[in-house]
């Protein structure tokens, strides 16, 4: 009874909270000695009095030319404008500014996948020509101008700076598809975008092969066609010079080479187009597993400001540094931490090709030995995934990171403190960064000189953003209560996404409605930012994220978050990686059943199940026991590695895992399932029928966005 009078209870914000907070780590005295944020006082400039005009802070790294009138206009809430009257140009900013002192520097060192092709360094000379050169194509051949949407879908080249570079300096709207995509998810966004162009590539590099990507090309522009948007030109860059990769035929009069065109523009020079603070810079698509992509649709001056002002004080980046951000440009990360931010600081920024793995384990800490890497930026996704493959390979190698971070989703302590201490060889400050598509930039994090860090927890909100953590009713959930709820922003930032391109009303409905007290209200106090996103705060000021809302387990009323049910069974030695999912139960609503990959060496055994249960309740409790744990060589994942919890779901409740074939490893989904299926057929644990609701919430769970 007291469980059914729990689940009556629970609310969409309730999420139970069994974490044990964490110790602190303290940063090493010789990053304080050189960071750009050593200054405490930064802290008091930022704070909420000096809102909105801190953020001149940020605008001043920019070369502008118009100075803005206004910073913050409320006028539209809650279409925020920054930096009103303002007009700059984003490749100027990040390209030509840099001539003068430093146009030998290497802008990019790009290392291509085959470990036998040589690196490429490309100056701040060098990008400059090149950016020029394609701007000049696409604004005579395409006859693209300021405005316009030309897609893009590239995988991990120096074709794609240029290219994004080469858009910005017309005027143009970029909207970079994420290499590993369908056809069809590139043919939609290119339908929704109303783009006429499509710059793509005829091969690329993944895993030792040379995978075909042109005939992606091909299927994007039949779907486009079939949904009434022609795309008139196809630009193919060619991965191997001169020589083209791809198996599928170029259609006459549509597609063209690009190292073939970019004969006739050699030496060409574009004038940077000067843009409102407020013009689209870029659309950005969210990944949409479950309903269809919303295009973010990000600003010039507010967006270049943001991604400026935070590469310089949280990735701490110098001149002097050579940066590495282990991420694909396909995704924000890629361009606010990979391409705007650091361009715009004028650093040296690292472009791998392929996998972390590739042709083993010790790939990446050769590059950052190569290279001299010392600031290192990557995901959760692919520090479980060097854990879980090489957990001793940093050791063999002499890197000295000063600087590592963490970005895209929760990270686990465990895993962690692997990251501070076999990585970063406990000489190196991490920052765990929360943000979104949709955000821009960092949104919580530690300050790296000034706080502490502490496994598992972002950190407080970053410099001029102001979280807060409501309960359904719109009530605030006070610091140190232990009580979870929806982590909100109380505030506009200048990296904010103006809107869903070509759908106000649900940009509207999905991020302000919920909280919004007064639609009449030009007060931005009275428009909190909802992230979709459960979290605790803690009575140091500290924000926990606990992940989706979506992504949560109701089990007899009690919300267990899927990121705490995981990091509990990522304590057992034996385990590498874990995905927990929820399962119907006709007596409790929901179960949990646990997924865990082991470390290399590791046997399946019924031991380590009842380690990785034992694990739970113990940290959890009993609530959260799970009803099954499934040992398996590999998750199911995302070309970017993410688990696709949604198809590990559907296998535990046997209903239809829907379309794996762009899942980096399809196969595996059909051995888990022979697997999982058949020992449940052989105990009788059959599920009941499922209503039409508990079907559609297995399908989304542990959407990908």
């Amino acid at each position: 009874m007291d469980e059914l009078r729990d689940a009556a209870q629970a609310t969409e914000a309730h999420i139970a909270v069994h974490w044990k907070e964490e110790e602190y780590y303290w940063p090493p005295a010789k990053f304080i000695a050189q960071a750009n944020a050593g200054d405490p006082g930064i802290l008091e400039r930022f704070s909420e009095k000096h809102f909105p005009e801190c953020f001149k802070e940020y605008a001043d790294l920019l070369t502008w030319d118009t100075y803005w009138h206004t910073t913050l206009d409320t006028s539209n809430p809650p279409f925020w404008k920054w930096f009103v009257g303002g007009t700059l140009n984003a490749s100027y900013n990040c390209v030509d500014r840099h001539l003068a002192r430093n146009r030998n520097k290497a802008a990019f060192i790009w290392v291509p996948e085959p470990e036998d092709e040589s690196t490429a360094v490309i100056t701040y000379q060098e990008l400059f020509a090149r950016v020029n050169e394609f701007a000049a194509l696409l604004r005579d051949f395409c006859k693209v101008k300021a405005g316009d949407r030309v897609t893009f879908h590239l995988p991990m080249v120096p074709d794609l700076p240029v290219a994004m570079l080469a858009c910005a300096r017309l005027g143009v709207i970029h909207s970079e598809v994420f290499g590993g995509f369908s056809g069809f998810a590139c043919g939609d966004r290119i339908v929704d975008s109303g783009s006429h162009i499509l710059v793509t590539m005829d091969a690329y590099y993944r895993n030792g092969d040379l995978l075909d990507h042109k005939v992606k090309a091909d299927q994007a522009v039949e779907y486009a066609r079939e949904h009434g948007v022609t795309v008139d030109k196809v630009l193919v860059w060619r991965r191997l010079p001169g020589k083209y990769s791809s198996p599928t035929p170029m259609v006459e009069g549509r597609d063209f080479f690009v190292d073939d065109l970019l004969k006739d523009y050699r030496g060409a020079r574009v004038e940077p187009t000067s843009m409102p603070a407020e013009a689209p810079l870029f659309l950005m698509y969210t990944s949409g597993t479950t309903a269809k992509p919303k295009g973010c649709q990000h600003s010039t001056g507010g967006y270049l400001a943001y991604v400026a002002g935070t590469s310089k004080y949280y990735q701490d980046i110098h001149p002097e540094d050579t940066y590495w951000c282990f991420a694909d440009i396909g995704w924000i990360t890629g361009h606010s931490y990979i391409v705007y931010g650091p361009l715009a600081l004028g650093a040296t920024s690292v472009i791998y090709e392929g996998v972390p793995t590739y042709p083993d384990p010790g790939r990446s800490w050769r590059i950052a030995e190569r290279l001299g890497v010392n600031i290192f930026h990557t995901a959760p996704t692919t520090i479980r995934m060097l854990r879980k493959a090489g957990p001793d390979e940093p050791k063999k190698y002499n890197y000295h990171f000063k600087h590592m971070t963490t970005v895209g989703e929760p990270i686990e302590p465990e895993v962690w403190r692997w990251y501070y201490d076999v990585v970063g060889k406990g000489e190196a400050v991490i920052v765990d960064t929360w943000w979104q598509t949709e955000n821009g930039g960092f949104l919580g994090s530690s300050l790296p000189a000034l706080q502490a860090m502490k496994p598992g927890s972002c950190g407080p909100g970053v410099l001029g953003v102001y979280p807060v953590i409501l309960d359904e009713e719109g009530n605030e959930i006070p610091a140190g209560s232990g009580k979870a709820g929806n982590i909100c922003i109380r505030n506009p930032w200048p990296g904010i996404f103006q809107t869903i391109w070509g759908r106000p009303e649900r940009f509207v409905e999905t991020y302000y409605a919920k909280y919004c007290t007064n639609t009449e209200s030009k007060d931005w106090q009275d428009w909190p930012y909802f992230a979709g996103d459960g979290a605790t705060h803690a009575a140091d000021g500290y924000f926990r994220i606990l992940g989706r809302v979506d992504d949560v387990i109701n089990v007899a009323g009690h919300r267990l978050g899927t990121k705490e049910l995981e990091s509990a069974a990522l304590t057992v030695d034996e385990v590498a990686e874990s995905a927990a999912v929820p399962v119907v139960d006709e007596l409790r609503g929901r179960t949990v059943e646990m997924y865990v990959a082991l470390k290399p060496g590791r046997d399946s055994s019924a031991e380590t199940e009842a380690k990785v249960s034992y694990a739970i309740e113990t940290i959890i409790g009993k609530i959260a026991r799970p009803k099954n744990v499934w040992i398996v060589p590999d998750m199911p994942k995302t070309r970017s590695g993410k688990i696709m919890r949604r198809v590990i779901a559907s296998i535990s409740n046997f209903t239809d895992v829907g379309d794996v074939a762009t899942l980096a490893n399809p196969e595996i989904v059909e051995s888990i399932r022979r697997k999982v299926q058949a020992e449940k057929v052989a105990r009788g644990d059959l599920p009941k029928a499922l209503s039409a609701q508990e079907l559609e919430e297995i399908q989304r769970f542990g959407r990908v966005e």
